[in-house]
């Protein structure tokens, strides 16, 4: 059985709480006590080419082209010029995406427990860090684009019908002369 000492609680003096939170943020900077334990696996973003602007975040869907390696070097997947939703991808690569920009090329190595941990994934086996290539060509918010997309859906089927629409989408009633 452990036994605990019991200390005194003093009021701290002035100016110690900042010493106090400087220790703890030394302490968490240099991988020491329990900040290391909690510590998430880091995703490295290496710029190949700078890209400029904003970056995408999760609500976004980019448009990328990527080489997907395995540790070995072995090309488990590669697109050109795909669309793809931030929602939905693995943790790594979202979180790879976060930090890129429109024009930029970047080089991203996520480790397993970011991409599909102990599950094989296809070609990925179990446990693999994995190594992307990846250029992002655009980015948009998902919303602005599918309210683009049944914009120019409404107008696709005004031009068929030769009717202007309702906002339901239905040809508005005839009215008299």
């Amino acid at each position: 059985m452990t036994e605990i000492t019991r200390v005194p609680l003093q009021p701290l003096a002035k100016g110690s709480k900042s010493k106090l939170w400087l220790g703890a943020i030394i302490a968490i900077a240099l991988g020491g006590g329990v900040a290391a334990a909690v510590r998430p696996p880091l995703v490295d973003v290496q710029t190949l080419k700078a890209g400029s602007g904003g970056n995408p975040t999760p609500a976004d869907v980019v448009l990328i082209n990527y080489v997907g390696r395995l540790s070995n070097g072995t090309v488990f997947d590669q697109q050109k010029n795909v669309p793809m939703m931030m929602q939905g991808m693995i943790p790594g690569f979202v979180k790879a995406l976060q930090q890129t920009q429109a024009g930029g090329k970047y080089l991203v190595h996520i480790p397993a427990r970011m991409a599909y941990g102990d599950h094989a994934a296809g070609p990925i086996p179990a446990n693999s860090d994995l190594t992307f290539e990846i250029e992002v060509l655009q980015f948009a918010n998902r919303a602005m684009l599918e309210q683009q997309q049944r914009m120019m859906e409404q107008m696709m089927r005004q031009q068929q019908g030769g009717h202007e629409a309702g906002p339901d989408g239905a040809a508005p009633a005839p009215t008299a002369p």
